[in-house]
């Protein structure tokens, strides 16, 4: 094989390693057109990653040798991110005029100020932001921190499955990038939008608040869609697969609607709102102009109309992939039914535009 054929080297897969299933995503684009190339949804074993934290290495390496297995794709570059959580960001000053090679060297002198962990056990990147405003001679530098074994782990899990981490991102700017899809489908002029980003995953709600496609804020909370399996489970007497099926496919007895599923999505209201109320606590914003869920959890039918009716916010479910060409491999049903929970992966995937 001479390769001559062969999609470029630096094609990236997106791989986010969840709570409860590894996704993989592969795109390519032409033009400014995104095509999804494959996708690839895998569960996890129980409790191998434990809130974002890789704590079964044997079992994260065999779900991701069944999703490679499953999507079809010959990339084995990767993309991966580490929980915001694991990541501390600090914005500094610098002198302008610094290479990069001069940033990283005063960035080490300078780290152990902002960095609560001893130097030799942390992972440092970071990224010039622009001029100050403040002073026209200086730079405003992005920096971020991260304990090596939380990237060490996530390396570790890729490799049994031959796979290789070129890219170690932090969720939350995969999100962001995830987002910039999204900004066509909301209405207004997008830079002055202030857009509250609520993705339910397994066990965990994140709240990123964007300005301006940018972060401005973000708060975990143990809340999610497992409540919902474990209260099939217990009512219908099923097993964790069984009622995670049921879940999804349906075929549960009648009194699932009004008994189960109805007080799981006011719990969902309840948790939105009680986000938002934090965020409009914490700063000088009292309102967001949208609500976009994200996570598997956001698929569940209505759920997108009740939080807008109770909260009063325009809501919307999160679909990376409204304007993306799909490539023959892929289904599109099932894409379509799991793109909110792919907004990381997606972001991710991204990164071989760079």
């Amino acid at each position: 094989m001479l390769g001559l054929f062969n999609k470029k080297a630096n094609t990236l897969l997106g791989i986010d390693i969840s709570s409860t299933s590894v996704k993989l995503l592969e795109l390519s684009r032409s033009g400014s057109r995104y095509k999804v190339e494959a996708y690839a949804v895998e569960p996890l074993p129980p409790n191998a990653v434990v809130e974002k934290n890789i704590a079964e290495l044997e079992g994260v390496g065999q779900a991701l040798s069944r999703v490679l297995a499953k999507a079809k794709t010959g990339a084995r570059s990767v993309a991966v991110a580490v929980a915001g959580s694991a990541v501390i960001t600090k914005t500094i000053e610098m002198e302008a005029g610094l290479n990069d090679d001069e940033l990283e060297n005063q960035l080490k002198i300078e780290a152990d100020q902002y960095i609560p962990y001893p130097l030799e056990e942390v992972a440092i990147d970071f990224e010039v932001q622009g001029v100050s405003a403040r002073n026209p001679d200086r730079v405003e530098v992005l920096l971020a921190a991260c304990r090596k074994e939380n990237v060490e782990v996530r390396e570790a899990a890729l490799a049994l499955s031959g796979l290789t981490a070129k890219v170690v991102d932090v969720e939350a700017y995969a999100l962001e990038r995830a987002y910039d899809l999204l900004q066509g489908q909301l209405g207004g002029a997008h830079d002055e939008l202030t857009v509250a980003v609520v993705d339910i995953g397994a066990t965990m709600t994140t709240l990123s608040v964007l300005h301006n496609g940018r972060t401005i804020y973000t708060r975990e909370q143990l809340f999610g869609g497992r409540q919902l399996t474990e209260e099939i489970q217990r009512r219908y007497g099923l097993s964790v697969e069984e009622a995670g099926l049921a879940k999804k496919q349906g075929g549960l007895p009648d009194d699932y609607e009004s008994e189960v599923l109805q007080p799981f999505k006011e719990a969902v209201v309840q948790q939105v709102s009680r986000s938002l109320q934090f965020f409009f606590a914490a700063g000088q914003y009292n309102d967001v102009d949208y609500i976009l869920l994200a996570g598997g959890t956001a698929s569940i039918q209505d759920l997108d109309r009740l939080i807008q009716q109770k909260i009063g916010t325009p809501t919307l479910v999160a679909n990376p992939f409204a304007d993306m060409a799909l490539g023959s491999k892929v289904n599109a049903g099932a894409l379509a039914s799991d793109a909110p929970s792919l907004m990381i992966a997606c972001g991710l995937a991204m990164r071989s535009f760079d």
